[in-house]
C-alpha cells in the first residue's frame, strides 16, 4: 500500500487541536508515513497556523477526498465551515464548538465506511461541549460504536512502554463494579488476543487486573475478583488463550513494563490510565477495538487552560497518526 490516507479530525475548535493539527502535519515524522486529511474548519485551521506559528503553509478545502493534493507546504482541509469564528471563544466551553466536533467525527466516519479514507485519528473533544450540543455520548469510543452499529469493542492503549485495554470506560468509581460482566470481560481478553496476534504475529502474553487491593484476597477485600473475573480468565483460557489474573494492581503494571505481559486489562478507566500516563504521556496513542474502521486517537484533552497560546505539543497527534498509518498498511 501507498502511504494510506488518514483522515484527521480537528477536535474541539476552541481547544488546542487546530494547533497540534498544524504542528502535526508539518512533521516530516508526519508526512513520510501518511496523507493527511483534517476534517475541520478553514477558518478555525488557519488560526491554528498562527497560534503555531507557521508559516509558508497553503489551506486547500476541500469537498471530496478525491480533490486532496497531499503535496508539501500544504495542508488538505476536507472543509465543513460550521464554525462563527467571531462568536469562538478559546478555552472555553460551548455549544457551537461541541456541535462543530461532533460534526468532524461524522463527517470522518461517514468517509471511512465508505472507504475514501484508511482510518481516522481523532483530535480531542470536550464531552461537556458535545452535550451542550444535544449529543448523549460519554466520548469518542461511543460515538463511533454507535455510529459503525457495533456492540463488541473496546478502548486500548498502545506505547512503547505499555499497551492497555480497558474493562470499563467513562463511569463513576461507584457504578464499575456492577458494569463488570464476566461475557463481556471474555470477549475483551479475546479481542486483546486476537488484536496482537494479527499485530505482532504471535500470541500475546495477557494480564488482567483486580478490581479491589491485592485482587480482593480471596473475597476478604471484595468478591468481583471470585465472581467475575476469575472466572472470565479461567474461560479465555480454555480457548487457548495465554492469559494470567487477577493480578494484584499495584503490581501488574510494573510487571507489565518489565516485559512480563504484551497488554494489561485494567478494570477502570484511571486504573489503566494513570500508570499508562505516568510512563508515556504525550507518546500512547488510544485505538479503539472492534469497529470495521481505524481509529485512534491522542492521550489527552482539549487543554482549554493553554488554547491559544502555542504551547500544545503535537507529539501525542504524530504518535497516533503513525499508529493509524501502521494499522492501515497492516490491513
Amino acid at each position: 500500500m501507498d502511504r494510506p490516507i488518514i483522515g484527521i479530525t480537528m477536535g474541539d475548535p476552541a481547544g488546542i487541536g487546530p494547533e497540534i493539527c498544524a504542528k502535526a502535519l508539518n512533521s516530516q515524522e508526519v508526512q513520510s508515513v501518511a496523507r493527511c486529511v483534517v476534517i475541520g474548519d478553514s477558518g478555525v485551521m488557519r488560526q491554528g497556523l498562527q497560534t503555531a506559528k507557521i508559516k509558508g503553509i497553503e489551506l486547500h478545502s476541500i469537498a471530496a477526498i478525491n480533490a486532496a493534493q497531499f503535496k508539501p507546504k500544504t495542508i488538505d482541509i476536507f472543509d465543513l465551515n460550521n464554525v462563527d469564528l467571531p462568536r469562538l471563544k478559546l478555552g472555553q466551553v460551548s455549544k457551537m464548538a461541541g456541535k462543530a466536533a461532533f460534526e468532524y467525527i461524522d463527517k470522518a466516519i461517514d468517509l471511512a465506511l465508505d472507504r475514501q479514507i484508511d482510518a481516522i485519528t481523532t483530535g480531542p473533544i470536550n464531552k461537556e461541549s458535545i452535550r451542550k450540543a444535544g449529543f448523549r455520548f460519554d466520548g469518542h469510543t461511543e460515538i463511533l460504536a454507535a455510529r459503525t452499529k457495533t456492540k463488541k469493542y473496546a478502548m486500548m492503549f498502545v506505547s512503547e512502554k505499555l499497551w492497555l485495554m480497558l474493562a470499563t470506560t467513562h463511569l463513576p468509581l461507584n457504578a464499575v463494579s456492577r458494569h463488570l460482566k464476566k461475557k463481556k470481560l471474555v470477549a475483551q481478553i479475546k479481542m486483546a488476543h486476537d488484536f496482537l496476534l494479527a499485530d505482532r504475529g504471535k500470541k500475546p502474553r495477557i494480564g488482567v487486573a483486580g478490581l479491589n487491593p491485592h485482587a480482593g484476597e480471596n473475597g476478604i477485600f471484595g468478591k468481583e475478583e471470585l465472581k467475575i473475573i476469575k472466572p472470565a480468565v479461567e474461560e479465555a483460557k480454555k480457548m487457548g488463550i495465554d492469559v494470567e489474573g487477577p493480578l494484584s494492581p499495584d503490581a501488574i503494571f510494573y510487571l507489565a513494563n518489565s516485559g512480563k505481559y504484551d497488554i494489561v486489562i485494567a478494570m477502570y478507566h484511571d486504573q489503566g490510565l494513570i500508570p499508562l500516563k505516568l510512563l508515556s504521556f504525550n507518546h500512547s496513542v488510544n485505538v479503539t477495538v472492534g469497529l470495521p474502521i481505524i481509529r485512534t486517537s491522542v492521550d489527552h484533552g482539549t487543554g482549554f487552560n493553554i488554547a491559544g497560546k502555542g504551547w500544545a505539543s503535537p507529539d501525542s497527534l504524530i504518535a497516533a497518526i503513525k499508529v493509524a498509518a501502521h494499522f492501515a498498511r497492516r490491513k
